[in-house]
Formats: C-alpha cells, sequence, structure tokens
C-alpha cells in the first residue's frame, strides 16, 4: 500500500485518504491496462480535443473524408463499431448538422453518409487538436517508436475483437 502524508504531518491524501497501489494481479492482467489506458484517453480527450464530439464521432467523421460513398454499415466496420452503434452515432451527427443520409442508389435501406460544411469544418478543428493529444500522449516515447506503438496497439485491438467472438476460450 503506498501511503500519502499532508502538508499537516497526517496520512493521506486529501481529507486524510490512503492512495493504495493496485494488486499485483491486476497490473499483471493485459485487460486491466487497457481499461487504465482508455480512462485515462477518455478524460484526456475531453478535456482537451472536445466535450461535445467522442472519438466514435470523430472516427466515423474520419471515415466518411476518406471514404467519401461509402454506407453506413461499411463504416461501421471500418471504425471497429457494430451496427446499431453506429446507427446512434450518425442520428446524432445528423441532428447536429455533421452529416447528411441518404439511401443507397444501389439500395435503399442503406444509407450512404457525406459531410456537411459544418461536420468538415468540426473534422478539421478537432483532427488538429486531436493529433495534439496524440503528440502529448506519445511525448516519453522516442519519436521512431511511435508508428510501432500505433501498430502494435490496434494490431492487439484485431486480435482481441477476435477473442471476443470466440464461443469459448
Amino acid at each position: 500500500m503506498t501511503r500519502s502524508t499532508s502538508a499537516n504531518g497526517g496520512q493521506g491524501g486529501p481529507r486524510g485518504r490512503v492512495r493504495m497501489s493496485p494488486p499485483p494481479d491486476l497490473v499483471a492482467a493485459p485487460g486491466y491496462g487497457a481499461r487504465r489506458l482508455y480512462q485515462a484517453y477518455l478524460a484526456a480527450w475531453n478535456r482537451h480535443v472536445d466535450a461535445v464530439l467522442t472519438g466514435p464521432q470523430f472516427a466515423v467523421l474520419s471515415a466518411i473524408r476518406a471514404h467519401p460513398d461509402a454506407d453506413q454499415t461499411a463504416l461501421a466496420g471500418a471504425v471497429a463499431l457494430d451496427t446499431s452503434t453506429m446507427a446512434d452515432v450518425c442520428r446524432r451527427m445528423e441532428r447536429r448538422g455533421l452529416i447528411t443520409r441518404t439511401a443507397a442508389p444501389h439500395d435503399a435501406r442503406a444509407k450512404v453518409l457525406t459531410l456537411t460544411e459544418e461536420g468538415a469544418a468540426a473534422l478539421a478543428e478537432t483532427n488538429r487538436r486531436a493529433r495534439a493529444l496524440d503528440e502529448a500522449l506519445l511525448d516519453g516515447c522516442p519519436p521512431e517508436q511511435r508508428p510501432q506503438i500505433a501498430s502494435l496497439l490496434n494490431d492487439l485491438g484485431q486480435q482481441w475483437e477476435r477473442v471476443a467472438e470466440r464461443d469459448a476460450l
């Protein structure tokens, strides 16, 4: 257990609270580390990038820019969202005027997503702040290793998605 001492000589942090270290079995678990990374990332995103436009919304806007004639289902796969989550994310962005959804020419049930001018502007500004956050998050890592770190994280994501889809371990 890690204890901190307050300025008045008492133990504990604010209001005398004791700070405890996580148990060793948690620290050794990759899921615990991933959850901590994700919680820290969300906090940093909300504080430094955008408290309204979420990471998934940003990913969808980026994918629409990269694949302008793609339908909602295809883009969901590109940004690692299930189709029901993607539909909800797109409805919210459409209400905010960031995207339009129109019937696909090949299938009226499919929706083609397009950035609006407001969406393109929001994406550009958010992208600028997100890249600054990326730099801050990887600040302690040598610049030549940063592409490998991003690749490793994405490879782990793909592996963990495959594990999640298994019927049994």
